[in-house]
């Protein structure tokens, strides 16, 4: 039986690499649903494309029992968070982040993904592949210049171009 999965998209989010893994997943039979890290489930890709989420960050709260997976798919994330902080969509963004992290779900995300899993804590004395101009904020995990890496059940991809190299990992660990 495929597992579920919990995607989290940015507002803006990253076109390319949302795509990616919705591709995947709809291929493969794996069952997700689509928040947004937003109070509306109306978002845009970086290009400008709409799109409507499943539901917002808030109605994932508390159900992390309901899910194997959690997918960071990653846009503006770092400077739209950094401006945004404060917003309780981005409070609950880290705190569901934690509550699969302690339920010890997969946690896949690209680009600032491994970011959002220091902040959270949940990659403590684990190597996170990120895009080189964040590796610096990584203090919990490790950085590596490696394109994708698993460790554990963290799933890291340094950059949406480098997904397809990941993408069968995550693939095979959700069949």
């Amino acid at each position: 039986m495929s597992k579920k999965v919990a995607v989290l998209a940015v507002n803006p989010v990253n076109g390319l690499g949302l795509f990616t893994y919705l591709e995947n997943f709809f291929e493969n039979k794996i069952e997700y649903r689509l928040f947004a890290v937003s109070d509306s489930t109306d978002i845009k890709t970086n290009s400008g494309v709409a799109l409507r989420t499943d539901d917002v960050i808030e109605g994932l709260v508390g159900h992390a029992a309901d899910y194997d997976a959690l997918v960071f798919s990653c846009g503006d994330a770092v400077p739209v968070f950094a401006q945004n902080a404060d917003k309780p969509y981005n409070q609950l963004l880290i705190q569901v982040i934690k509550e699969f992290g302690a339920a010890d779900k997969l946690l896949i995300g690209h680009c600032g993904a491994g970011v959002f899993f220091d902040i959270a804590g949940v990659d403590s004395g684990k190597q996170i592949a990120c895009h080189p101009y964040v590796k610096d904020t990584i203090k919990n995990g490790s950085y590596t210049a490696a394109p994708c890496i698993v460790d554990g059940n963290i799933y890291t991809a340094a950059e949406e171009k480098e997904l397809h190299l990941l993408m069968p990992e995550v693939i095979n660990a959700l069949k």
